[in-house]
């Protein structure tokens, strides 16, 4: 499971012109779901990123996570972050699990993510999104659930 994080002012996504999740003062969270991918993987991403401490404290130092701040949070489902693209000009996306586990995963994860904060938006899985993102830093952090588990 890879996540990109990026720190934001505000975000939100639309999709046929109607705003169907956003988030202020947190993170935007774009989630792509690979091939394999169990609920460990989402548990371990969702405890990391909570956790994160990419925040300014009083003296302007990333020393709070989104929870500390009482941050909030949009998760889109994502699944070019899984892209192969060693070979040719036009990547795959073999890599990212078939839609109905990875939008039971999806699912997981945003679960996850209300457990410890107090709003989390989302997209609509394999919807066409607009999405809006206004960064603060900008902080962008790439995460892989296969990181974390080489950690334990």
């Amino acid at each position: 499971m890879k996540a990109v994080l990026q720190r934001v002012k505000r975000s939100s996504v639309i999709v046929d012109g109607e705003t169907v999740g956003q988030c202020k003062n947190g993170l935007m969270i774009l989630l792509g779901v690979a091939a394999g991918d169990t609920e460990e993987d989402a548990r371990l991403l969702s405890a990391k990123i909570l956790k994160l401490r990419i925040f300014e404290d009083e003296n302007e130092k990333m020393n709070l996570s989104v929870t500390d701040i009482g941050g909030e949070a949009l998760v889109v489902s994502q699944f070019t972050l899984l892209a192969n693209y060693a070979h040719g000009n036009r990547p795959d996306y073999l890599g990212s699990e078939k839609p109905e586990r990875a939008n039971e995963l999806y699912e997981y994860f945003v679960s996850l993510m209300r457990e410890g904060l107090s709003h989390v938006g989302t997209g609509i899985f394999g919807a066409d999104m607009e999405v809006t993102i206004v960064n603060d830093g900008p902080v962008t952090i790439v995460m892989d659930s296969e990181v974390l588990k080489k950690k334990h």
